[in-house]
């Protein structure tokens, strides 16, 4: 049976050239990076290393990274430090976020009295309302931070995230965007954004899983999230994960070194995909934005036609051999529908779909899909 892999905002298959590269670290780098013996200097100098390469690779400075156990924790940090450390009161997010964000800011104003927040309205599509961003952030009397992801993992939209700097700017408040999803996938030059906080999670760009890192602007000064040592210029506590840490940046310099190449290969994948079922099924539409410009390019969200089978057609798409969500993977223990989905306002009655691409995908699994899909509508599998 072929086997066809669109999930890949859940997490990406690694890239062969990570795994020998974690591999070598993994068989001849064992010291402790906290050691002053060679053997830890060794293992110091491969971690400064990523670091520069990760730097580098966003246009940063290497101070400005720091080494997390993946986006999940990068968010925290960035909420708790803005808090904590930044003497934020307000936060401006949205009700599409990743739970990662949104569960954090409810947990902290749930727990200090003197922390509230607010949400940004969105169109049906999931965008953003800057007017109303504007009028949030011109109406708060106490210092804010905007929350607010690049694009999101489940739909797709596009944040125009220069605009929502430029505006976090002009009402001196903080900026985090969850760039998970985009890292490794579009060029960053944080000389140019305007922006405090950026996440980033090794297992989207085909790195390892249990490592990414959050960019802290140099303007800022942070504590730390885990203490109990001095890794991390004292900023996270724990003995690093130097092979993950290698392995990040072997992924992030392989993304930008084929961006341009691997954004025409998705892009036209996508645009073939979104073609292919319109002319097959009847009645599809699609979820968020799905113009170029305005359209995360790895990530289709698709509401099939209608059917009273529909809670079972991922289970039968995955007894064909295809592997895909119906929303974010984080959420997929739960009994609960797509919080994105309910946002914006979707059809939750027909079956939803999100199918999402890498550079490995290939025009033959997407027509497997398609004709999988046919199949599984006209025979009434589902």
């Amino acid at each position: 049976m072929k086997q066809v892999y669109l999930d890949n905002a859940a997490t990406t298959p690694i890239d062969p050239l990570v795994v020998e590269e974690i591999t070598t670290v993994l068989s001849s780098v064992y010291g402790n990076p906290s050691s002053t013996h060679a053997f830890g200097r060794k293992a110091k100098a491969f971690i400064e290393t990523a670091r520069r390469t990760v730097a580098n690779s966003i246009s940063a400075q290497p101070s400005e990274i720091l080494f997390t156990s993946g986006g999940t924790e990068a968010d925290n940090m960035a909420v708790y430090c803005a808090v904590n450390d930044l003497q934020v009161k307000h936060i401006i997010t949205s009700p599409i976020e990743h739970h990662a964000v949104l569960h954090t800011v409810q947990a902290f104003c749930q727990n200090y009295s003197e922390v509230t927040y607010s949400m940004v309205s969105l169109d049906e599509k999931g965008n953003v309302n800057l007017a109303h961003l504007e009028e949030l952030l011109a109406s708060s009397e106490s210092k804010t931070l905007v929350s607010l992801m690049h694009a999101n993992n489940e739909i797709g939209t596009l944040l125009p995230i220069q605009e929502v700097g430029t505006l976090c700017r002009k009402y001196d408040a903080f900026f985090h965007s969850d760039t998970v999803q985009t890292m490794g996938h579009y060029t960053f030059n944080l000389k140019e954004l305007e922006v405090d906080f950026l996440t980033c999670a090794a297992h989207k760009l085909h790195g390892p899983k249990g490592v990414g890192f959050l960019y802290v602007n140099k303007r800022l000064t942070v504590s730390p999230l885990i203490h109990g040592g001095s890794q991390e210029r004292g900023l996270r506590g724990g003995t690093e994960n130097i092979y993950g840490i290698v392995g990040l940046s072997k992924a992030l310099e392989l993304a930008n070194e084929g961006i341009n190449k691997h954004q025409q290969h998705v892009k036209e994948l996508k645009a073939y995909m979104i073609s292919r079922l319109q002319e097959e099924l009847e009645g599809v539409v699609f979820h968020g934005e799905i113009l170029k410009d305005k359209s995360l390019y790895t990530v289709l969200n698709v509401c099939l036609p209608a059917s009273d089978k529909s809670d079972m057609l991922l289970f039968t798409l995955d007894l064909k051999g295809i592997a895909c969500s119906g929303g974010s993977a984080c959420s997929s223990g739960s009994n609960k529908g797509s919080h994105v989905l309910e946002a914006i306002g979707a059809d939750t009655s027909r079956p939803n779909v999100r199918f999402s691409f890498s550079r490995f995908t290939t025009r033959e699994e997407i027509d497997y899909t398609v004709d999988t899909l046919k199949e599984i509508y006209a025979t009434q599998l589902i």
